[in-house]
């Protein structure tokens, strides 16, 4: 009797180590989906954010070039003008330097 007392008493000594590992472990695998799920969620979080910012990003740089457009051909009206009025004044000053010398 006394042996299966001794015997009964290691057996549930064993059998409750074991219950606390099961709970150890199903408490750990809690945590790593929990960690996880989390991970996941910042993954979502960050892609959204990340496609926010390159939109306006996007859309700041659409509107950034039609105005360099826009100032450009301003800039290249002004040159070509600049060169029509240029090569006028040349072409006039060659003139008179013709009328000059031919006695016209």
């Amino acid at each position: 009797m006394r042996n299966a007392a001794a015997i009964l008493t290691i057996a549930l000594f064993l059998a409750s180590g074991s219950w606390a590992d099961n709970g150890f472990k199903e408490g750990g695998k809690e945590v790593g989906q929990g960690f996880k799920k989390m991970g996941e969620d910042t993954g979502r979080a960050v892609k959204e954010g990340g496609r926010e910012a390159g939109q306006g990003f996007k859309e700041i740089g659409q509107e950034t070039g039609k105005e360099a457009k826009k100032t450009g051909k301003g800039i290249g009206e002004w040159f070509s003008d600049f060169g029509h009025r240029t090569g006028e004044a040349f072409r006039g000053m060659g003139r008179s330097i013709k009328k000059f010398f031919s006695g016209e």
